[in-house]
Parts: C-alpha cells; structure tokens; sequence
C-alpha cells in the first residue's frame, strides 16, 4: 500500500527513549510500582463505574493490559490505576506524590484533567453543526498535555478499552463517541506511529458508525476466508525456504488487513474486494538494515513485483520514525500480495510507535536491539520532544479547513489553558492572564485586576503555560491600565487584547471630547437666549445625524461655533446691490487674480481673499474657496467640515482656488494636543516647538479631572512657511511624556 512520503526528518527513537523514561521517573523498581499502584487503586474502584458504564477497576485492568500490549513499562501501566483512583480521592495529588512521588502526581492531575474536560463536553447535547466544534475542542485538550507524553498514551489506551467493552458487552456506543475516536484518538496514534492501537480504534469505530457497512466487509472477507489463509500460508512458506536458500535468517509472518482499511480503499477508489491487492501480506523480520535490502532482492528474485508498487521507507522513513520496505509481488497463483522487510527494532517500532520506546528503559545499560540507552541522549531529548509536538500540531493542521488556515496553530506558536470550569482557552505563546480575561469577556478584562495559576496568584504579566488552570480576580467596576499597552512590562501578548484595551481609551476620551463639545454649545445657546432649543434638531439642522456626532466635532475644535450662530439668529436679507457688485467683479474672459496668501482665483481678476481661522490652510494643502457677503473669498481646505458644510448649503458661491508659485511669508496653524496632565507639561512642550524654530503665536489650554487623574486639552497657534516641517514636529510631541495625541486641527 503506498503512502505519500513526507519531507521531515523522523522522531530520533533513541532520545524518545530517554525523553519516556524521564517522564516515568519511577524511583522503585516498574514491576513493584504496578504491584503497589493496583493495591493502591483496588479498594478504591471496586464496586464502582465510570461514566460510561464500565466497572472502573476493569477499566483500570484493560488500560494496563493494552500499555503491556503495546510495549510499556510497569512504572508506566501502574498509572493507570493512579489516574482512576484519584477521583475517589479528597486530595488526589498530595496523596499520591506521598505514596508514588511527584512524577507520578503530575500525571494523575494531567491525566484526570483531560478525562473531565472530554465527560463535560460529551455531556453537553450536540447539534450537527456543533460536532465539529466538539472534535476541536478535543484535539486542543490533547494538544494542551502533549508536552507529556503519557498523558497521551494514557488517553489513548483508555479510548481503545472503552470500544472494546461496548464491543464485548453488546451494549450502544454513543455515536458522539464513535466520532471522536474515529475523527480524533485514531489519527492521534496513526500521527504516533501506534498502528496496533490505531487499527483496533479504527475498526471499532466503523463497527458502531456503519454497521451495516461493517457486516458487509466481514461477510465478503469470511466468504474467503479459508482460501486466503490457505494461500497465505503456502506463501509464507515459500518465502521462508527462498530466503533461506540464500542464506538469510528471518521471521515471516501473514498479516491480515483490518476491515476499516479494507472499506476505505473500495470506497475511495471505487475497488471490487478482488482488486484490493494487500488483502494478503507477509511480513519478513531480518538481523539487520543490509539484510532487508538482500531479502527485497530475493524476494523479487522469486516472484514478480508488481510495477508502481514499492516504497523505501528505511532511506526515506516516515515523520513518524516508522521504517521498512514495502514492495508488491503475484503468487504462484498469480494474486497480488505485499511483502513488508524490516529489523526487529523497526518492527517494535512500527507495532507500538513511541510506545515502544519505555521498553528500552527496561532494556538497561546494554540497551535493546542492539540501541544504546546511553551516551549523547541527554542532548537530543529537547529536539526529540519537539519531534513529536511537531507531528501533533502538523495533525491539527491538516484538520484545519481551508477557510480557516490563516489560523491554525504553528508550532509553539499557541498554548491552551483552561477556566475552572474546564472550558479550553486558545492563546498566543507568552499570552498572560490579563489576555486570558479578554479572551473570556471583554467585560472582564477591563476588571481584571488579579489572577490564580493552578491556584496560586501571580503577577498580571507572567507570561502562562499549555495545561495551567487559570481563575480571574476582577473588581466590580473600573477599566484597564495604560501600563497593559506597554510592550516592555508584557501585560498583553494577544492582538485581539490590545485593540480592546485601545478601544477602550479611544472611548473614554471621545466621552470626553463629547462632554467638551455639549458643554460649548449649551454655552452659546445661553448667551443666545435660546435654550429652549431641542440639540438633536439643532445637530440634524447643521447636517448632523446625532446631537453626539455636532459636539464631538465641536468639542475636537473642528467646526465653528459662528455656523451654530448663524442657524440661531434670524437670517438677514442681503442688499441687491451685493449680488450685483460680485457680478460686476467677475471678467467676461478667463483669467487668475492674486489675492491675499499668494492664493490665485480661477477665473476671477483682482479680488479679495481671507483665510479661514476654522481649518488654517497653508501650503501646500487642496484648498477651496466660498465667496462671503463682505469678505471676499473665504480661502479653506477641501476636508474642512465647515467648508463642506457651506458647500452643501450654498454650492453656487464654491470658487476654484490655488496657491500661486511666488508665495512667501508665514501661515498660522493649530495643534490640538491631549495629554495627561501634570506638571511641566506646557514647558516640554514649549521646547519642542523652540528647538524646531517654530513661532509660536497663541496658545489655550483647558484640564478635566477624570478616572485617570485629570486629562489637558492644548491647542498651540503656531506659525510655518509650508506644513511639510510640520510632520516632524508631531512625531516628537507625541514622545513626550504623558502626550497622547498630537494633531493639526
């Protein structure tokens, strides 16, 4: 059967093996830690079931078989009776780092943390769109623990003893947990080269999914039976007398394939039973690397190889670490049949993946297959870890739909801690409590104003780890710091935080900004004697949708408060004779008159210009001009609000302006700066525009007390030849201390 070759480099076996052997830690010899761990366990589980229905000491029983099955030390199948005897436990990890050490206290807590999280999301009853919300809920939680491998293992074989009791018991298996299997805990160990425990999750799983389809298989394989292992094991026998002929010493042995790969290859390439070629395979187990590639040629020597049909996995193993030979050839008969050369080391490995690995811990010094357990292992543990952390989280991203790639986790790129109430939060490598509170309730970010880690307080800013459990201390009322928006205290890490905390400021200060504005327009209504006034119509008369919307422009010194004046006091008829001096001033043939400013009018000869105070134009700003009743020709910039306004309600008194090429002197602008105040904040800034040579003309300062102490608002008049210089100088306004915004109004 061919597999599609992948381009990492395989998990290093030999550091696997230090990596198991470290988190096992057992300081007693493995076979008494079991002996002792079922002791322990017994009279705690006896008479009791696990939430599927199984007795949980016979749970705890097939759970330390199947980690016999697959190749696991006693110090590691004695886990599994310490993990289920720690929920009849008041204080299951003090009590068993008494009696077993802090290793074996670790796993337990891990261990029954996942087993909670994956009985509360089962219990919650699923729609069809919330099944794949559910399968990635899971896959983070195995993500969340896999820094320990045994966790996984653990999680893994107590999946497998689960279907197997259903299976035994002819009882129902939940299909949500069919799914889950079928979706999550057969890929896992596929991902970890367990094939043993891959296929039997695989088969159980199609059995309670699609029965009927499983009936079908098992019926067309049944109907074949006695002639395929007839022919099998006229094959086997060949090949051993072959092989031996020429001198090479192997173990061959038949291989049936499991009935989910069967239904799956048919289904996928639209095969008859007939045309699945490794429905028969043997499998040949030699001395040594050099053996396999002299048995492959015997082998081919002996029978045809099938074209297409032979992959190196020994020059070319999989990400997995798996390695052998694969080839096709016809029997006697003329069927196809697959033919699978490996070492004994690879075969260990092929069978039980990273499993295999805790047997070389019992192997010694001497080391098992001929591997050291010895030597440089101490420096390619790390490597070996991120190996297989690698393979997981490649995995979660092959399960990633494309919509979503943009997404998906990179590796050591995300962490996944939980809430007391063991729901899984996804965060950013180095996220912090303070991103975790947002990640759970803007609301509580903002009152986030402490935090528990595995029940301990910390700091705000320490930065958390995949598997912690994390509980928020907030405040009744309150809003964030401005020190979380310090990248060097490292309050933040997620972007997503970072914008809610921005917001939160731009809020509070356009709150502000509102507050200013209203408070000048009921002002001018005051000196107006018009109070009576309704401020939405007033806002929705000056074009504005909301009363808010007019006081925040006014409150930013954006739009003139003479505009308000104008809409309030009676309009008064101009006299004729105006209209018709504008006329007269206008020439038959086109031309360009200078005003004042070096500012050319279009069209217009000698003919009087201002520029507006509202907005200050100076070069080299897109202006616009408004022709005034007394004035002449108003000079404004095209994005002054008032300069719309106008052109909104009179757009026939609008003239083309432009800057003539020979302009000199200066123009006055304004620079509207926010900023906490405090003191000797008007004397650094004053510095700044004197080290820049800047005039400065005017300036208004007011200060409102707030949550944050008192905030200033300061506007500067100041004057420049052009607003390019002008640039510079916001940007360092804005480095001085305290300053938040600096801006041209």
């Amino acid at each position: 059967m061919k597999t599609a070759d992948r381009s990492e480099a395989a998990v290093d076996a030999a550091a696997i093996v230090e990596l198991a052997a470290r988190e096992a830690g057992a300081a007693e010899d493995g076979t008494g830690a079991l002996d002792r761990a079922r002791a322990f366990a017994e009279p705690l589980l006896a008479g009791h079931l696990l939430d599927t229905g199984e007795p949980a000491l016979a749970h705890a029983d097939g759970v330390a078989g199947i980690l016999q099955a697959i190749g696991a030390a006693p110090s590691m199948r004695a886990a599994a009776y310490l993990v289920y005897a720690g929920d009849y436990l008041q204080h299951p990890e003090e009590m068993v780092a008494k009696a077993f050490g802090s290793s074996y206290a670790s796993l337990v807590t891990h261990t029954r943390r996942l087993v909670q999280i994956q009985r509360a999301t089962r219990a919650a009853p699923l729609l069809a769109a919330q099944r794949q919300q559910h399968a990635e809920a899971v896959r983070k939680m195995l993500l969340a623990f896999s820094h320990d491998l045994r966790v996984v293992l653990l999680r893994l074989a107590s999946r497998l003893q689960t279907l197997r009791w259903y299976a035994a018991e002819r009882v129902p298996c939940p299909p949500v947990l069919a799914e889950e299997t079928q979706q999550i805990f057969a890929p896992l160990a596929n991902r970890l080269g367990i094939w043993q425990i891959k296929w039997e999750l695989e088969d159980l799983s199609f059995r309670f999914l699609l029965p009927d389809e499983y009936k079908r298989i098992a019926r067309l394989l049944d109907e074949k039976r006695v002639e395929r292992e007839q022919r099998i094991e006229a094959a086997r026998r060949r090949m051993v007398e072959r092989l031996a002929e020429a001198g090479i010493r192997a173990e061959v042995h038949g291989r049936p394939k499991h009935l989910h790969s069967i239904w799956k290859k048919m289904r996928g390439k639209g095969l008859t039973i007939e045309r699945v070629f490794d429905l028969s395979a043997l499998r040949v187990i030699v001395d040594d690397v050099a053996t396999c590639y002299a048995a492959l040629s015997r082998v081919h020597e002996c029978f045809r190889p099938v074209d297409g049909e032979y992959d190196d996995y020994i020059a070319r193993p999989k990400p997995n670490g798996y390695q052998s030979l694969h080839t096709v050839v016809q029997d006697a008969d003329g069927r196809p049949l697959e033919v699978q050369i490996r070492t004994r080391a690879m075969h260990e490995h092929a069978e039980h993946g990273v499993a295999a690995h805790w047997m070389y811990k019992e192997a010694g010094v001497r080391g098992y297959a001929g591997v050291s357990a010895t030597g440089d292992f101490n420096e390619r543990l790390a490597e070996a870890r991120k190996a297989v952390l690698r393979e997981l989280l490649a995995w979660e991203r092959e399960t990633t739909s494309p919509q979503d790639t943009s997404t998906a986790p990179v590796f050591d790129d995300r962490i996944y801690v939980f809430t007391p109430q063991v729901s899984i939060i996804d965060l950013p490598a180095g996220g912090t409590p303070v991103d975790f509170a947002y990640a759970l309730h803007t609301d509580l970010g903002h009152r986030c104003r402490g935090a528990r880690v595995d029940g301990v307080m910390v700091p705000l800013n320490t930065a958390l780890q995949s598997g912690q459990t994390i509980e928020i201390v907030s405040a009744k009322e309150g809003g964030p710091s401005l020190d979380w928006l310090n990248p060097e205290l490292g309050y933040l890490k997620s972007p997503r935080a970072k914008a809610k905390v921005r917001a939160w400021f731009n809020a509070q200060a356009q709150g502000l900004t509102v507050a200013r504005g209203r408070e000048l327009v009921e002002r001018l209504l005051q000196r107006e004697g018009k109070t009576a006034v309704k401020l939405e119509g007033l806002a929705e008369q000056l074009g504005f949708k909301t009363a808010d919307a007019l006081f925040e422009v006014v409150g930013k010194d954006e739009f003139s408060l003479r505009n308000i004046e104008q809409i309030l006091r009676p309009a008064v008829p101009a006299p004729a004779e105006e209209d018709e001096t504008i006329a007269l001033r206008r020439p038959r043939h086109e031309g360009s008159g200078r005003g004042k400013g070096g500012v050319l009018v279009v069209g217009v000869d000698s003919l009087l210009t201002t520029l507006a105070r509202c907005c200050r134009p100076a070069p080299p700003d897109t202006i616009g001009g408004f022709v005034t009743r007394a004035k002449g020709v108003a000079i404004h910039r095209r994005d002054c609000t008032n300069f719309r306004h106008m052109a909104q309600q009179e757009p026939g008194r609008v003239i083309e302006v432009e800057w003539g090429r020979d302009r000199e002197g200066v123009y006055p602008l304004d620079v509207i700066i926010e900023a906490s105040d405090r003191q000797g904040l008007l004397r650094d800034i004053s510095e700044v525009f004197a080290k820049e040579k800047m005039n400065v003309i005017g300036v208004h300062t007011q200060s409102v007390k707030d949550t944050r102490g008192g905030t200033a608002w300061m506007t500067f008049t100041v004057e420049v030849s052009d607003t390019a210089r002008l640039t510079q100088v916001l940007k360092q306004l804005t480095g001085i201390g305290g300053v938040r915004h600096a801006r041209r109004r």
